[in-house]
């Protein structure tokens, strides 16, 4: 008889927890509307910050139920408005709830109430939506499949401050794809939000920053739009300027500085513009500093990587900005034994996310060390910096292993330390084990740093080499991303003996990326790697007694492209060169598939570099 009564004890478990909140779901049936009404505005005093409650009500069904009442026409618009306020506080619980609602097709419902003409029901129903959007958990592509939408939103921007404020933030999340930047700006988004920046409200100005700076993020179009923008008589990059004084709060001094930096990197404005240079740099180092909370010295030091990353006198400049070197170390102490942080809960946080900093911190000495020499230096020679890096090639999370074999591949750019500090801290070997098994986004910069310890003058070179990489990089020129095969290849080219042992397989993994859908970048890269197998001596014969490869090389030589042309002319020129035994018969070859026919022709090029190259060839075979 005792296992007869297991069941009703569970049911009655149940039936005790969600008892209390049944009474509430049940009045939402009641025929009286006034009745209807109170029982959704003690609903929704009941599920204020009341996260167990949320969640026995929409076990219980009360989400259908509300949207029900929400678009029924004979529902008043005050009951409409209850039902959208207690929606949103459902979707402030968990992501498990949020997913419970967009399973109830809130979206939709939400979206046609916008269709109103009460301004309080709009944004109840825009406060909800904003709610949603913002979690993690809702696609962002929902805001964009009915074409409809988005100019309503862009209508409803005049209402009022809090309309202001929920489109822009809605905008701002579910602004992730270059497609969604296109949709927005076609629809008025500049126009739109830009005069919203001097609003009275600081939330609407908040929003509307983060808005900018989602919308020229790596988009030519935009930024250069937002150059010539005009707001009360002030541009908006001098709007933006202002915004990242000392005195304004830290949240809208970074934002700004995003926005600034952006639009530089899209090429609205120049790397030596005083807003650039004087204004954006040092805020962005100044959120470096210990004194700011963990994710705001994580971004800055994101932010300020991506700024400098293509401009050496940007990295000079940074580099001696505030000690910036030194203080990036400390991204590496933190929290501390003696940490300030008196609050458990941001102790907690910090601990949880102290990882971030590190990822930002490597970020940022790869951006520093790109180019030049005397930085790469001072990087390396900061305290214990070598080991930092090292330990970061085998830390659990994958964003710090990937930041820390960007670093490392930036230093490795300097003959000195790939002479001294990487032979010392025998770098070699835990690239060796980040190259097993790893994701591809690794495998791409830790392939190409494979490649510097590979050149003539490293001695890591010969250790690698016994360490079995021949077999793993000839396992990346048979992989299917082409940017793997052409480091693979590359790294291979560095030795003159493989050529002979591989070079079957070699010019197999060219041949597919030459065929392949590729973008211009990696052909001309493989093309270079052509040039440089057409400039040893036992592997020119390679190219020679492959008619495929030939006529591939021919082929580019007439292409569209210049960077491709040029690319082609170096493996010809180096082919056909007077001085190397074997000239007049590969010159002869050459001639019969037509390649002086095509030499003359880009004689005659209106771009000078081509043509000097072809003029140079064609003196080959005067010669």
């Amino acid at each position: 008889m005792a296992c007869l009564l297991e069941t009703p004890i569970r049911m009655s478990v149940l039936s005790e927890v969600t008892a209390s909140s049944r009474h509430y779901v049940d009045r939402l049936f009641d025929p009286d509307p006034q009745k209807v009404l109170q029982g959704v505005i003690d609903m929704k005093n009941a599920v204020i910050g009341n996260n167990k409650q949320k969640a026995n009500l929409i076990v219980l069904g009360a989400v259908p139920r509300l949207l029900y009442l929400l678009q029924q026409e004979t529902s008043s618009t005050e009951l409409k408005t209850e039902c959208a306020v207690v929606l949103g506080s459902l979707a402030m619980g968990t992501e498990n709830n949020v997913k419970s609602l967009l399973d109830c097709h809130i979206i939709p419902a939400l979206l046609q109430g916008l269709l109103s003409q009460d301004l309080k029901f709009i944004e109840a129903c825009l406060r909800c939506l904003r709610t949603i959007f913002t979690s993690p958990v809702t696609p962002e592509e929902l805001l964009y499949t009915d074409a409809t939408v988005i100019p309503h939103l862009m209508a409803l921007l005049g209402r009022s401050r809090y309309t202001q404020e929920y489109i822009c933030q809605i905008f701002s999340h579910c602004c992730k794809a270059p497609d969604h930047q296109t949709i927005l700006f076609n629809h008025g988004a500049v126009q739109n939000i830009a005069h919203l920046l001097t609003s009275v409200s600081y939330k609407v100005r908040m929003q509307a920053l983060k808005c900018f700076s989602v919308l020229a993020f790596e988009n030519p179009q935009v930024s250069m739009t937002l150059v010539n923008v005009l707001v009360d008589g002030e541009l908006l990059p001098q709007i933006f300027v202002k915004m990242l004084q000392r005195d304004k709060p830290i949240e809208m001094q970074l934002t700004s500085a995003k926005c600034l930096t952006y639009m530089c990197r899209a090429g609205a404005i120049r790397t030596d513009d005083n807003c650039i240079v004087l204004k954006t740099l040092p805020c962005l180092v100044r959120m470096c500093s210990k004194e700011r909370l963990l994710e705001e010295r994580v971004e800055g030091a994101e932010t300020l990587a991506y700024l400098i990353e293509p401009d050496v006198e940007l990295q000079r400049i940074a580099s001696i900005t505030d000690h910036l070197i030194a203080m990036l170390a400390d991204y590496f102490k933190y929290p501390s034994s003696v940490s300030a942080i008196t609050d458990i809960k941001r102790l907690d946080h910090d601990l949880k996310h102290a990882h971030e900093l590190r990822q930002a911190a490597f970020k940022l000495y790869a951006s520093l060390g790109a180019n030049d020499e005397d930085i790469r230096k001072k990087i390396i020679e900061t305290e214990n910096m070598m080991d930092r890096i090292v330990n970061g090639l085998s830390e659990s999370s994958i964003k710090v292993r990937l930041a820390a074999v960007r670093c490392l591949h930036s230093l490795s750019r300097s003959v000195q330390q790939l002479r001294t500090s990487f032979q010392d801290h025998a770098v070699w070997k835990p690239l060796m084990k980040v190259l097993q098994n790893a994701p591809d986004e690794i495998l791409v910069v830790a392939s190409s740093m494979l490649c510097n310890l590979l050149l003539e003058f490293s001695p890591s070179k010969e250790p690698i080499l016994e360490s079995g990489a021949i077999e793993l990089l000839c396992g990346l020129t048979q992989s299917e991303n082409p940017a793997l095969r052409v480091n693979g290849i590359w790294a291979l080219m560095h030795i003159d003996k493989i050529m002979s042992t591989h070079g079957k397989q070699i010019m197999q993994a060219v041949t597919l990326i030459l065929e392949g859908e590729h973008n211009i970048e990696v052909k001309e890269q493989t093309l270079c790697i052509l040039a440089n197998i057409a400039d040893g001596t036992t592997a020119k014969e390679l190219i020679m007694t492959n008619d495929d490869i030939l006529q591939k090389i021919k082929h580019y030589m007439g292409h569209s492209h210049v960077k491709l042309q040029l690319a082609a002319m170096f493996c010809i020129s180096n082919l056909i060169w007077n001085e190397e035994e074997g000239s007049q018969e590969r010159q002869d070859k050459l001639r019969d598939i037509g390649i002086v026919d095509i030499l003359h022709k880009l004689s005659q090029s209106p771009d000078t570099n081509l043509c000097d190259k072809a003029k140079t060839a064609l003196q080959q075979y005067l010669a």
